[in-house]
C-alpha cells in the first residue's frame, strides 16, 4: 500500500496523534513544555486534516511545527522519550512529509544527541532514513549528517562502529545516487557549461547542480581525509582512518564510474587528487626490499603495511577498470608498480596480492586491449601489456627457481600454522611421501626438485581474490605454499582465454559481415565498412599477441614441463593450442610456430633430436626478453619430471640409437597436437611441418605402420622387440590412429591455401624420410607418404589444386632406392590415380578432359622410373583402370597407351608380360570406345611389343594383335574415317590460325589411310626384326593385310605404300641379308634343332628376303591395275626390278631362285592361280568373306569382277571413282613396252652377271649359280621376248647369245650332280639345256613369221647353235675352273662336274639342220656364209670321228652334213657367181678329207658289223660327191674339184688301216669304199657327154692321178720284194698291191668301154707305161698277188695291135 493512499494517510494521522499523545503522557511530569507542545500538535494535525484535501502536502508545509514537539522530546535526553521521538520522526520521514527546514532542525537535534553519546544506533538509523527517503537534505545539513555518521564510527563500541561504517557507506552511496538521478532528470536539456576555470575556491563548484555539488564536496573531502588533510566540507570531523577512507573511495569509484566520466569536475578530481594520493601511499611498498637491513639506507624505510597496500591495490584495480581512458598516464604508472610488486624481493604477501590484482586485470580482455592500444602501440611508451605478461611469467619462473621463496614460514608464520593452512586449503591431499616422486593424488608442479602444489583458487574466468578481500586483517596473512603459483597459473589461463575469445569473437563477426556482403553483392570485393576501425583492430590484435606471446610461451612451457596433473596439463595445452590457433588466424607466423613447437616438444621424449623443432627453438631462445633488468629465458624442459612411462620405442633417426620413452604426458600432448591439427588446420600454414614431423616421430615410436588407404594401424614391431607398449597405451593406439586418420580426412574442410601448406609439409617430411632411408635398408618412415595418400583421397573433389605437388613428390618417392619406400610411393600414387578416376567429379571426367589428363599424367611419368617393382605396380594399376574405367578414358587413352607401350628390353619378362596383358585387353575390348586418333598409338604400342626381344611369344602374339587391329579398321572403316576427318579439320584450322603447317606422318594421305600406313610401317619394322620367327610372322601378316584390306586405300596412298612401306622394307631386308653373319648358329637354347638350311644368320635372312620379295611381287601382280594408275609406276617398276636383280644375283641359291620366281610372277608368266586360291582359302578361314578377297586373284585374269553392293559402295567410297575391272586380256599383256624393256634389261643384267665365268683362279671362286636358277632364268626369256620382239635387235640377240652360252657353260656342284645329270649312257638334256634351245627356238619361230628385216638374225642364231654343236667335242671352259668329267670322276673327288654336253650338242645340230632346211635360201643366210660355218663346225666331229667323246656325234655330224649339203649345194651353185660361197669350198674339201681319211683309229672292240656300217657311211659321202658335186663341176672352183679328185684317188687305192687281222682283212680293207671311189673316179674320167671343157679336165686329172699312183705302188712293191728275199712282205703291203692290181684291171675295162675320142692321149701313154712295171711283178712269190696280176695283165691284149704307119704329107 503506497504512502499516499487515503488509507495510509488516515493511518499516518492516527499514528501521529497516538505518538503525540504518548509523548505528552511521558513528559507530563518531568517536561511540561514538551507536553504542551505535543497537545497543540494534536490540534494542529486535526485542523490540517479537516481543512485540506491534500493532507500530505499540508503536513509538509507545516512540518517544522509538526516536528517541533518531537524535537523537544529528544532534547530531554531521556532514552525512552528519545526513542519514541526518533521513531515518530522516522515515520514522518518515511511518508516524505518533512520539509527542508524541518530536516535541518532534525539534523541539529541528532548532532546534539551524538555529542551526548545517546541512542547511537537509532541515530544512525534516523539519518539513514532521512537521507534515503527524500532529497530535502543539502549542503551543510547533509555534510553535518555525514560527519555525524563518521563520528559515530569512531566510538568505543564495536557494534556502533561497524553499524556506523555501514551507514557511512550507504550514505555516501545515497549522495552519489542522488546525483545520478538528478543527471537523468536533466538529461534532455542541453546546457552550455561555463568553461572550467582554475579551481580556486575548492568549497564550491558553481557549474554543478545541487546534488552534484554535494557529491563533489563529499568526494573531495574523502580524498583530503585519506591524505591526512583537513576536509573542506565535512566540518567537525575529529578522526579518520586511511583504510576506511580508501574503502569508501574504492566503493564510490567502483559504483559510480559514470559520474566521473560524465562530469569534467569529477574527472579533474580523479586526476588531481586520487591518483597522486595513491602514488604517494604506494611509496613504502615500492622502496621496500625484503631482507635489506635499514642500516643500509640513510633514512629508515617505512615498512609496507598490509591493509593499506591491499586497499590501494583494490583502488588501483577499480581505477584501471573504470577510468582507464581518463587516466592513461597514471594507469601506466600503476601498472608498472603492479609489475614491480611481483618481484621476488618483495614480501610474500605483497606478491600474493599483486598476483591477485594482476589476475583481476587478466579476466578483463577489453581492458588488456586498451593497455595494448594505449601503451604498447605508442612510441616511447612503456610496453605495459607486455610487461604484465612477462612479469607473470617471471613470477612463475621465480617460484621454481628461488626454491625457498615459496616457504612463507620463513617470513611470517611458524611452520605448524603453515602446515595447518596448507591442510585446509586442500583437505583431500595426502602429503607426498618423501621426494621419491611416487605419484600422489595432489595436483602439483614439479621442476628440478621444486614441488609446488596447485590449488583451486577461482572459477575459470573470474578473479575471486582471497587476500584482496581480507579487509579485516591488519597483519599480513601467511600465504600457503602454492597459492601464488595457483593464482598466477589461473591468471595466465584467463589471460589467454580472454584475449583469444575476444579476438576470435570480433574476427567471427567480421567474417560474418564479409560473408553477408558477398552474398548480397557477389560481384564486388568486400571492404570493411569502418575501414579505419577494422584495420586498426587487426593491428591491435596483432600487437596484443606480439606483446604477450613470448612471456606466455615461456611460462606455459615451463608449467607444462613441470605439471604432474592431467587437468593442469590439459589446461596448459589448451592455452598453448588456443594461442597457436589465434596467431595462425592473425597470420603471425613466428609466435604460431613457437607455440606449436612447444606442444611438439612436449609430445616427444625429452632431448629428442628432431631438427625442425630444435632449429625453431634456437630462434626463440635467442630472444630473451628482459623485464626491468630480469631476463626471462625460455626454459628448456627438464627430463626429471616423475611421469608415468607408457611406451618405449625406437627413435626415428638415421643413426641407430637406443630406445626412447614416452610418458602419459607425451601422449596427452600428442592428442592436443592432433586436436590442433584437426580443428585449426586452416591456420597452421607452414607449421604443418612441425606438427607433422612430430606426429611422424610419435607414430614411429609407437610403431604404427600404414595400411590400405594410408591409415596407420598398430603394426607388428618391425624393429624387433624394442617397442614396448603398456596396456594403457595399447587401448589408446586405435583411438590415436583413428584421430590421425580423421585429422587428414578433415583436410577436406581446409581452404585451398591451407591444404597446400599441408601438402607441402607432408612432402618435405617425406623428403626427410627419403634422405634418411638412403643408403640403408632400415625400415623407412612411411608416415608422410601414407598421409599424402589419405589427404589426396579425401580431397578428390578439388584434386586439381593439389594434384601436381602431390604426385610430383610421390613420383620422387617412387624412384627411391629403398624398396619399401618406393613400394609405398607407388602404392600411394596408383591408389590416388585409381581413386581420382573412379571419383564422381563434377562435371564428370568425360566432360573435363583437362582434369582427366592431369590425373593420368603421373601414371605416365612412372614410366621413367627404372625400378621394375614400380613399373610392375604401374602396369597392374593400368590393368585395373582398364578393367574398371576403360570405357570412359576418352582423351586419356594416349597417356594410358603410352604407359603400356613404355617397355624396354632391360625390364625383364614379367613386366613386359603384364604390359602386354593390358594391351591385349585394350585391343580385345576397348578399340571401339577410344577416340580414333588413338588408334595409331595402339598400332605403335603393339608394334613396340613386337620389337621387344625379351619374350618371343609376346612378339609373335603382338603381330597377331596387329592383324586383329587391321580387321577392326576394316570393319569400322566408315565410322573411323568420319571421326578422323572431323579431327583433321579441327587440327587444320588450329594450324592455320597459328600459321603452321599440319605435321603428321604420311601427311598428304587422308587420315584413315594414314592409319593403315602406320600399321603397315609398324609391320614393316617387324619384318626386319633380328629374330627370324618374328620376321616371318610379320611378313606374312603385312602382305596378308595389304592383300585383304588394300582395296580400302585411296589411290595416292598406294604411292606411299609402294615407296615408303614396301620398297623401304625391301631395302632393309636386302641390306641385312647381304651383311648377315655367316657363322654357324649352334642349335638353339635347350634342345631345339636347327635345320641345316637355316643354321646361319645369313640363311635365316635369306628366308626373309625370299618372303618379302615374293610378297611385294605378288602385290605388284595382283594390284597391277591399281598401281598402273600411279604417276610413277614406271619408277616403281624399275626399283622392283632392281630388287629382283640384286636378289637374283645374291650368292644364295634360295634367294636367287626365289627372285626369278618373283620375276616370273610380275611378268605374269606364271599365273599365280595356285597361290591365290590358297590365299582365298586362308582368308576365308580367317573369317574374311570371299567377296573381299582381292578381286584379281579371286576372279582370275580378265574375268569381270563379281561384287556385292556393299563392296561396290566401299570401293567407290575409297577410290573416288568406280573401279572397273580391266578389260579382258589387258592385265596380262602389260601394254607399256617401256616396262617390258625395263624387264628385259634387268633380265639381261641378271643373266650377264650370273653367267659370267670367274676371272680369278679357281680356289678363290665362291659361288656358282645353281642349275634350277639358270633354268628359271632362261625360261623367263621366251615369255619376255613375246613382249619385246617388236624392237628386238641384233645387239640384243648378241647379248642373249652371251647369256645362253654362259648359262650352258656353268658346271654343276658334285653334290647336286646325281640329281641333275643323267647317267652317262642316257642321252638326255638337262632342263637348262632344254630351256636354252627353247629360247632359240622361240626366236627363230618369231623371225620366221616376222617381217623380212628380222631375217638378218638367222646367221646369229646359227652361230649360237653351232657354238653349242662344238661342245660335243670341246666342252666349254667355265673360267679357269677345274671340272672333271663325270665318266672318269668318282662323284666325291671333283667339286665341280662338267655336264655331258653331247646330247645338247647333238640336239643343237639337229636344230641347225632343221633351221637350215628352212632358211638356206634366205639372203642373210647366204651372205653370212652360214653354210660355210656349218661345215666348218662339223669338220671337228667329222675329223675326230672315232676320237669323238661320243660315237653318235660323228654319225650325226655326217648325216647332218649330208642333209645340209643336199640343201645347200644347189644354193651354192646358184650363187656361184656372187662369190659368196668361194670360201666354203676349201672348207668343204677339208671336211671330206678329214672325215674320209680320219687320223683316229677305230676302237679295238669294234665289231665287223659295226665296221661295215661305218664303211657304208663313207660310201654315202662318196656317193654324195658323185651325185651333187662332180656333175656340176663347171660351177665349182677348179682347185676344189682337184682336191676331190685327189681324194677319190686316195680313197680308191689306200684305205685300209694297218691293224686288221688276217681273217678280217677282206672286210677291213674298206674295199667297198675303194671300189666306189675308183668307180667314181673312173666315171668322171670318161664321162661320155663332155659338155664343157672343165668336165674333161676333171676326168683327165682324175685319171692321171690314179695312174700315177698305181705306178708308184707297183714300183715300191717290186723293190721291197726284191729286198726281202725269202721273207714274206707285210700283209698290208701285199693287200695294197693286190688292190692296185685290181684297180688297173678295172681301169682297163673302163677304157675298153669308152669311146676312144674321149680318152686323152696322155692317158694312153700312162696306161701303156704301166705295163713294164706289171711284168716286173711276175717274180713275186705271193700266190694272191700272182692271181691279181694275171687279171691285170689280161686286158692288155686288147691294146696289142700293130703300130700304124705315120702318113706324112699325104703319105702313110
Amino acid at each position: 500500500m503506497s504512502t499516499s493512499s487515503p488509507e495510509a494517510v488516515k493511518k499516518l494521522l492516527e499514528n501521529m496523534q497516538t505518538d503525540l499523545r504518548s509523548l505528552s503522557m511521558e513528559c507530563k511530569k518531568k517536561f511540561p513544555p514538551v507536553k504542551e507542545a505535543a497537545e497543540s500538535g494534536i490540534v494542529k494535525i486535526k485542523t490540517i486534516a479537516a481543512r485540506n484535501t491534500d493532507i500530505l502536502a499540508a503536513l509538509k508545509e507545516n512540518s517544522s511545527e509538526v516536528v517541533q514537539p518531537f524535537l523537544m522530546g529528544c532534547g530531554t535526553k531521556e532514552p525512552k522519550i528519545t526513542q519514541l521521538c526518533l521513531a515518530a520522526i522516522q515515520r514522518l520521514m518515511s511518508h516524505e512529509v518533512v520539509s527542508e527546514a524541518a530536516a535541518g532542525n532534525i539534523i541539529n537535534m541528532l548532532w546534539q544527541l551524538m555529542e551526548n553519546g545517546l541512542e547511537e544506533l537509532k541515530l544512525l538509523q534516523t539519518v539513514l532514513v532521512l537521507l534515503t527517503t527524500n532529497t530535502v537534505v543539502h549542503d551543510e545539513v547533509l555534510s553535518k549528517a555525514i560527519v555525524l555518521c563518521f563520528r559515530l564510527h569512531f566510538t568505543k563500541d564495536n557494534i556502533t562502529n561497524n553499524t556506523a561504517a555501514a551507514t557511512v557507506r550507504q550514505v555516501v552511496t545515497v549522495v552519489f545516487e542522488r546525483m545520478v538521478a538528478e543527471d537523468e532528470r536533466f538529461e534532455g536539456i542541453v546546457e552550455q557549461p561555463p568553461p572550467v576555470q582554475g579551481n580556486t575556491n575548492r568549497r564550491s563548484v558553481s557549474t554543478l547542480r545541487p546534488s552534484a555539488k554535494d557529491a563533489y564536496m563529499l568526494f573531495q573531502d574523502l580524498c583530503q581525509l585519506v591524505n591526512a588533510d583537513a576536509p573542506y566540507w565535512l566540518v567537525g570531523m575529529t578522526e579518520m582512518t586511511r583504510t576506511f577512507g580508501l574503502e569508501l573511495l574504492e566503493s564510490v569509484l567502483n559504483d559510480f564510474p559514470g559520474v566521473f566520466l560524465q562530469h569534467q569536475e569529477f574527472s579533474f578530481l580523479l586526476k588531481e587528487r586520487v591518483c597522486p594520493l595513491v602514488i604517494k601511499l604506494f611509496s613504502p611498498n615500492i622502496k621496500f626490499r625484503q631482507g635489506s637491513s635499514s642500516a643500509a639506507s640513510p633514512a629508515p624505510v617505512e615498512k609496507p603495511y598490509f591493509p593499506i597496500c591491499m586497499r590501494l591495490l583494490r583502488v588501483v584495480s577499480v581505477l584501471i577498470k573504470h577510468f582507464y581512458s581518463l587516466l592513461v598516464t597514471e594507469c601506466e604508472i600503476f601498472l608498472s608498480l603492479l609489475v614491480k610488486f611481483l618481484d621476488g624481493e618483495k614480501p610474500q604477501w605483497l606478491r600474493a596480492v599483486a598476483v591477485e590484482s594482476v589476475h583481476r586485470l587478466c579476466v578483463q580482455p577489453h581492458l588488456l586491449r586498451s593497455f595494448c592500444q594505449s601503451y604498447d602501440m605508442k612510441q616511447h611508451s612503456t610496453k605495459v601489456f607486455r610487461d604484465i605478461v612477462n612479469a607473470l611469467g617471471s613470477f612463475i619462473q621465480s617460484l621454481f627457481i628461488v626454491p625457498n621463496a615459496s616457504n612463507a614460514a620463513a617470513v611470517s608464520a611458524p611452520a605448524g600454522e603453515l602446515k595447518a593452512l596448507w591442510m585446509c586449503s586442500s583437505p583431500d591431499s595426502s602429503l607426498r611421501s618423501g621426494v621419491s616422486g611416487a605419484l600422489t593424488t595432489q595436483a602439483a608442479f614439479e621442476y628440478r626438485g621444486t614441488w609446488i602444489p596447485l590449488m583451486t583458487v577461482s572459477v575459470q574466468g573470474s578473479a575471486k581474490a582471497t587476500y584482496l578481500e581480507m579487509l579485516d586483517k591488519v597483519e599480513p596473512p601467511s600465504i600457503p605454499e602454492g597459492y601464488a603459483m595457483s593464482v598466477a597459473f589461473s591468471a595466465l589461463l584467463d589471460l589467454v582465454r580472454g584475449i583469444t575469445s575476444m579476438i576470435e569473437r570480433e574476427l567471427a563477426a567480421e567474417e560474418e559481415a564479409a560473408a553477408q556482403f558477398r552474398e548480397a553483392h557477389p560481384d564486388q570485393e568486400w571492404k570493411p565498412q569502418a575501414v579505419s576501425f577494422v584495420s586498426g583492430a587487426h593491428l591491435v590484435w596483432e600487437e596484443m599477441v606480439s606483446a604477450c606471446w613470448c612471456g606466455l610461451l615461456a611460462a606455459l612451457s615451463l608449467l607444462l614441463d613441470a605439471s604432474t596433473d592431467e587437468t593442469a596439463t590439459e589446461n596448459i595445452l589448451k592455452a598453448e593450442l588456443t594461442m597457436a590457433s589465434l596467431c595462425g588466424r592473425l597470420g603471425l607466423v613466428t609466435p604460431r610456430d613457437a607455440f606449436i613447437t612447444a606442444i611438439c616438444k612436449a609430445s616427444l621424449p625429452p632431448h629428442y633430436a628432431l631438427t625442425v623443432l630444435s632449429s625453431n627453438a634456437a630462434n626463440l631462445s635467442s630472444k630473451a626478453y628482459s623485464i626491468q633488468g630480469q631476463s626471462v629465458q625460455i626454459i628448456s624442459p627438464s627430463s626429471e619430471s616423475h611421469q608415468q612411462v607408457v611406451a618405449v620405442g625406437q627413435p626415428l633417426t638415421a643413426q641407430p640409437q637406443g630406445t626412447v620413452v614416452l610418458t602419459a604426458k607425451n601422449i596427452q600432448c600428442m592428442r592436443t597436437l592432433l586436436n590442433l591439427a584437426h580443428c585449426h588446420g586452416a591456420v597452421l600454414g607452414t607449421s604443418w611441418q612441425l606438427v607433422l614431423a612430430t606426429l611422424q616421430h610419435l607414430v614411429w615410436i609407437l610403431g604404427l605402420k600404414p595400411g590400405v588407404g594410408g591409415a596407420l594401424k598398430p603394426g607388428r614391431a618391425v624393429e624387433g622387440p624394442s617397442t614396448v607398449l603398456t596396456t594403457a597405451v595399447m587401448t589408446d593406439l586405435p583411438v590415436i590412429s583413428n584421430i590421425l586418420s580423421r585429422l587428414f580426412e578433415s583436410s577436406q574442410y581446409l581452404d585451398d591455401v591451407s591444404l597446400h601448406h599441408l601438402i607441402n609439409a607432408l612432402c618435405s617430411l617425406s623428403l626427410e624420410a627419403m634422405e634418411m632411408a638412403y643408403g640403408n635398408n632400415k625400415e623407412p618412415s612411411l608416415f608422410a607418404v601414407a598421409k599424402l595418400l589419405e589427404t589426396g583421397l579425401v580431397n578428390m573433389d578439388r584434386i586439381e589444386i593439389l594434384w601436381r605437388p602431390l604426385t610430383g613428390h610421390l613420383l620422387e618417392v617412387c624412384q627411391h632406392p629403398n624398396s619399401r619406400m618406393r613400394e609405398w610411393g607407388a602404392e600411394a600414387l596408383t591408389a590416388l590415380i585409381k581413386a581420382g578416376l573412379a571419383y564422381k567429379h563434377d562435371p564428370p571426367l568425360a566432360q573435363n578432359q583437362r582434369l582427366q589428363l592431369l590425373l593420368l599424367n603421373p601414371l605416365k611419368e612412372l614410366s621413367n622410373v627404372l625400378q621394375a617393382d614400380i613399373r610392375q605396380k604401374q602396369l597392374e594399376s593400368v590393368l585395373q583402370i582398364l578393367q574398371s574405367q576403360g570405357d570412359c578414358l576418352g582423351p586419356g587413352w594416349p597417356l594410358v597407351l603410352g604407359v603400356i607401350g613404355a617397355i624396354r628390353n632391360d625390364q625383364g619378362e614379367s613386366l613386359i608380360r603384364t604390359a602386354f596383358q593390358c594391351l591385349q585387353l585394350v585391343v580385345t575390348d576397348f578399340l571401339p570406345t577410344m577416340p580414333c586418333t588413338c588408334l595409331q598409338i595402339v598400332v605403335d604400342v603393339a608394334g613396340s611389343f613386337g620389337l621387344q626381344n625379351q619374350e618371343l611369344n609376346i612378339s609373335l602374339t603382338s603381330i597377331g594383335l596387329l592383324w586383329n587391329i587391321s580387321d577392326y579398321f576394316f570393319q569400322r572403316g566408315e565410322a573411323i574415317t568420319q571421326e578422323l576427318e572431323r579431327e583433321e579439320e579441327a587440327l587444320q584450322k588450329q594450324a592455320q590460325e597459328k600459321g603452321e603447317t599440319l605435321n603428321r606422318p604420311f601427311h598428304p594421305a587422308p587420315p584413315f589411310d594414314c592409319l593403315w600406313l602406320c600399321l603397315y610401317a609398324k609391320l614393316g619394322e617387324l619384318c626386319v626384326d633380328p629374330r627370324p620367327a618374328v620376321r616371318k610372322s610379320a611378313g606374312q601378316t603385312l602382305f596378308s593385310t595389304i592383300a585383304a584390306h588394300g582395296t580400302l586405300l585411296q589411290q595416292p596412298t598406294w604411292h606411299i605404300v609402294v615407296w615408303k612401306v614396301l620398297f623401304q622394307l625391301l631395302d632393309c631386308v636386302r641390306t641385312s641379308s647381304t651383311t648377315a653373319d655367316k657363322e654357324k648358329i649352334e642349335s638353339g637354347g635347350g634342345n631345339i634343332l636347327i635345320h641345316h638350311s637355316r643354321d646361319t644368320a645369313e640363311k635365316q635372312w635369306a628366308e626373309t628376303w625370299v618372303l618379302t620379295l615374293a610378297g611385294v611381287a605378288r602385290i605388284f601382280n595382283t594390284r597391277r591395275y591399281l598401281l598402273q594408275q600411279l604417276s610413277d609406276f614406271f619408277e616403281a617398276w624399275e626399283v622392283l626390278l632392281n630388287h629382283i636383280q640384286s636378289a637374283a644375283l645374291s650368292k644364295n641359291n634360295e634367294v636367287s631362285l626365289a627372285a626369278l620366281k618373283s620375276f616370273q610372277e610380275i611378268l605374269q608368266i606364271v599365273t599365280p592361280v595356285k597361290d591365290s586360291d590358297k590365299a582365298g582359302d586362308a582368308l576365308a578361314a580367317m573369317g574374311v568373306p570371299p567377296v573381299l578377297i582381292d578381286p584379281l586373284s579371286a576372279s582370275g585374269p580378265g574375268r569381270p569382277l563379281v561384287r556385292s553392293d556393299s563392296l561396290v559402295e566401299r570401293l567407290t567410297r575409297y577410290n573416288g571413282a568406280e573401279m572397273q575391272a580391266p578389260p579382258p586380256g589387258e592385265e596380262s599383256a602389260l601394254e607399256d613396252s617401256a616396262l617390258w624393256w625395263s624387264a628385259w634389261n634387268t633380265w639381261y643384267r641378271t643373266g650377264t652377271d650370273s653367267t659370267r665365268p670367274p676371272s680369278g683362279p679357281a680356289e678363290k671362286f665362291s659361288f656358282i649359280p645353281s642349275q634350277p636358277f639358270l633354268t628359271a632364268l632362261i625360261q623367263i626369256f621366251p615369255a619376255l621376248y613375246q613382249h619385246i620382239k617388236a624392237n628386238f635387235s641384233m645387239e640384243d640377240l648378241k647379248k642373249l647369245g652371251v647369256i645362253l652360252h654362259g648359262a650352258v657353260s656353268v658346271p654343276i656342284s658334285s653334290d647336286a650332280s646325281p640329281f641333275i645329270l643323267p647317267s652317262y649312257t642316257e642321252a638326255v638334256l638337262t632342263s637348262l639345256q632344254e630351256a636354252v634351245l627353247t629360247a632359240l627356238d622361240v626366236l627363230q619361230k618369231a623371225i620366221c613369221v616376222g617381217p623380212e628385216n628380222l631375217q638378218v638374225m638367222y646367221p646369229a642364231i646359227f652361230e649360237q647353235l653351232l657354238l653349242f654343236v662344238e661342245f660335243s667335242c670341246k666342252p666349254p671352259q667355265y673360267g679357269r675352273m677345274e671340272t672333271k668329267h663325270v665318266a672318269n670322276a668318282k662323284y666325291n673327288q671333283a667339286e665341280w662336274v662338267a655336264l655331258n654336253y653331247v646330247p645338247f650338242a647333238e640336239r643343237s645340230l639337229e636344230v641347225v639342220v632343221d633351221l637350215y632346211h628352212k632358211t638356206a635360201c634366205h639372203k642373210a643366210v647366204i651372205n653370212e656364209k652360214v653354210l660355210q660355218n656349218i661345215i666348218k663346225t662339223l669338220r671337228m666331229p667329222l675329223g675326230l670321228k672315232y676320237a669323238c667323246p661320243s660315237e653318235s656325234t660323228w654319225k650325226l655330224a655326217v648325216s647332218s652334213l649330208l642333209k645340209v649339203l643336199s640343201i645347200g649345194l644347189p644354193v651354192a651353185r646358184q650363187h656361184a657367181s656372187s662369190g659368196r660361197f668361194d670360201t666354203m669350198w676349201p672348207e668343204l674339201a677339208n671336211a671330206f678329207e678329214d672325215f674320209l681319211f680320219t687320223k683316229s683309229v677305230p676302237p679295238d672292240n669294234l665289231s665287223i658289223q659295226e665296221f661295215q656300217k661305218n664303211e657304208a657311211v663313207d660310201v654315202e659321202v662318196v656317193q654324195l660327191i658323185s651325185t651333187e658335186i662332180l656333175p656340176f663341176a663347171n660351177f665349182i672352183p677348179k682347185d676344189f674339184v682337184g682336191q676331190i679328185m685327189a681324194m677319190l684317188n686316195k680313197g680308191s687305192i689306200h684305205s685300209q688301216s694297218p691293224s686288221f687281222t688276217e681273217a678280217e682283212i677282206d672286210v677291213r680293207m674298206r674295199e667297198e669304199f675303194s671300189k666306189v671311189c675308183f668307180e667314181t673316179l673312173l666315171q668322171f674320167s670318161f664321162s661320155n657327154k663332155v659338155s664343157t671343157p672343165q668336165e674333161g679336165y676333171i676326168s683327165r686329172m682324175a685319171l692321171s692321178v690314179l695312174l700315177k699312183r698305181s705306178q708308184d705302188v707297183l714300183r715300191r712293191y717290186v723293190d721291197d720284194e726284191r729286198l726281202s728275199g725269202r721273207c714274206p712282205l707285210p700283209r698290208q703291203q701285199v693287200t695294197e698291191i693286190i688292190f692296185v692290181l685290181k684297180a688297173i684291171s678295172t681301169l682297163m675295162d673302163s677304157l675298153k668301154k669308152t669311146q676312144p675320142e674321149n680318152v686323152d692321149g696322155n692317158t694312153w701313154a700312162q696306161v701303156i707305161a704301166l705295163y713294164p712295171t706289171l711284168v716286173e711283178c711276175i717274180t713275186c712269190s705271193s700266190s694272191e698277188v700272182s692271181a691279181a696280176l694275171k687279171e691285170a695283165l689280161g686286158p692288155f691284149k686288147d691294146f696289142m695291135q700293130p703300130p700304124i704307119s705315120k702318113v706324112q704329107n699325104g703319105e702313110s
